[in-house]
């Protein structure tokens, strides 16, 4: 539980920051294509930080803990290769990093998936 929650609270922690300097410091850097894709990818990463406090607290109500903090994990991973891929491609231009992405989108469904079957 414990972990969930802080892993939850650095990463919108960092949704907000890297919201914000996308917002302030890139807004006249990138072309309005790669400000969108930055966008979609603060918008993933705070719905799916929120999901980690959600689960944070759900894991403290299951019968299968474990389960909620594998999913936990899952959603983790998926900031990291959703977002990040995101990040990285809208900053360098490098459409190739937008291969990755979709790999996040499938952790992100794993974790939903063992967050339903926890909670069964």
């Amino acid at each position: 539980m414990t972990t969930l929650l802080l892993l939850g609270a650095v990463m919108m922690f960092l949704a907000v920051a890297l919201g914000a300097f996308g917002a302030h410091a890139l807004k006249t850097k990138l072309s309005e294509d790669m400000m969108k894709i930055y966008q979609t990818g603060i918008q993933y990463h705070i719905a799916h930080a929120l999901g980690l406090l959600l689960l944070g607290l759900i894991s403290a109500q299951t019968e299968s803990p474990s389960l909620v903090v594998l999913a936990g994990w899952f959603l983790f991973a998926g900031i990291i290769l959703f977002s990040g891929s995101l990040y990285a491609l809208s900053l360098t231009g490098i459409r190739k990093l937008g291969a990755i992405t979709p790999l996040g989108g499938v952790a992100f469904l794993i974790g939903w998936v063992i967050t339903a079957i926890a909670v069964i």
